[in-house]
């Protein structure tokens, strides 16, 4: 009977122990939680490569718009992890520091904000996402395409930024990848400008639109001499 009771304790012990050496080879407390599903906003962005941001150190892009037989551009070198922004057109040059801005710089920088946000819209909408309400519908009808897609609408507040109060409705397919998007100046109703999102890239895993193009008339804006490092 002594040698039962031994023996029954011994499995009991053992049992214990293949638990204990389990849980501690996989730790999981009860009240560890989920990581909390990503908004849409998160997941186009990710979609598009912002998992790799942390890693860029220096962007340089050539903005381009082409209108009828008129061409502009502007250049641009943006170190992210100094914020420091340098500048160069056909008439003008300027290297500065966004944290130290005068009025004049501050001229310069909401061009540097316009062409930065047609070329990383899809990580603006995580970098600014304290500066808008969004909301999200599916199976819409693009306007350019009139193909059905998802859609983002997004709406910044009304104070702060270089353009408060405006809106951009986002289309996107199922994989969360930009096709068109659609800028409503304060809000308004009626299109401000509507456009396309093609003619993707990869550098260094950021995924970047290089042009965009209005469904009518001879309008094209695109990115040139673009380098991530």
């Amino acid at each position: 009977m002594i040698r039962i009771i031994l023996l029954a304790s011994f499995i009991l012990l053992f049992i214990s122990c293949q638990k204990e050496t389990k849980n501690q080879l996989n730790p999981k407390s009860e009240l560890q939680k989920e990581e909390p599903e990503l908004s849409i906003p998160e997941k186009i962005a990710y979609a598009h490569g912002f998992d790799q941001w942390n890693k860029v150190n220096k962007i340089s892009f050539t903005f381009n718009v082409d209108h009828d037989s008129s061409h502009y551009e502007r250049n641009w070198i943006w170190f992210p992890k100094e914020n420091k922004v340098s500048f160069k057109s056909a008439s003008d040059s300027l290297t500065y520091f966004r944290k130290n801005m005068d009025s004049l710089i501050q001229k310069t920088d909401s061009g540097f904000i316009n062409d930065k946000y047609w070329l990383l819209l899809p990580y603006n909408l995580i970098w600014d996402k304290n500066n808008y309400s969004f909301t999200h519908t599916t199976n819409v009808l693009s306007p350019i395409a009139k193909n059905k897609m998802q859609k983002l609408t997004i709406v910044y507040a009304n104070e702060g930024g270089y353009t408060p109060g405006d809106a951009y409705d986002i289309y996107f397919e199922d994989n969360f990848k930009l096709k068109e998007w659609v800028f409503r100046k304060g809000n308004a109703k009626e299109a401000s400008l509507a456009t396309t999102w093609e003619d993707y890239t990869v550098l260094n895993g950021l995924k970047i639109a290089q042009s965009h193009q209005k469904d009518s008339g001879n309008w094209k804006l695109h990115f040139t001499n673009l380098k991530v490092e």
